[in-house]
């Protein structure tokens, strides 16, 4: 079974710096409904990808990682792969749409963290 671990801003850069892979960080907000549609979008998403990893912030508990990463609107999608920060992801919560943002995000350059 898939899970997304919750991350505050005490173990966010040390827990993803140790990671290896691809791992998507989802920002969220426990009111958001929108954001309980994308972490049960991922969850499902990545029952089907063992090479992905799921992580999630709650920007009510940890308002410093949202005001380090500039999160203006909810949810937000990052995207980090062998511990650094790759891109922010930008897609609807749609399979087709998701696997191909994903693609190109991978083979894309790296982008300078917010």
């Amino acid at each position: 079974m898939v899970d997304m671990t919750a991350l505050d801003q005490f173990d966010f850069h040390d827990r993803l710096g140790g990671t290896r892979g691809a791992v998507v960080v989802l920002f969220v907000a426990p009111g958001c409904a929108s954001c309980r549609h994308w972490k049960r979008f991922l969850l499902d998403y990545a029952s089907t990808r063992s090479d992905l990893g799921l992580y999630q912030v709650n920007v009510q508990q940890d308002m410093a990682l949202a005001h380090e990463f500039g999160v203006f609107h909810l949810p937000a999608v990052y995207l980090y792969l062998d511990g650094r920060f790759h891109c922010e992801l930008q897609s609807e919560a749609r399979r087709e749409r998701f696997d191909v943002a994903l693609q190109e995000a991978l083979l894309a350059p790296s982008r300078e963290a917010p």
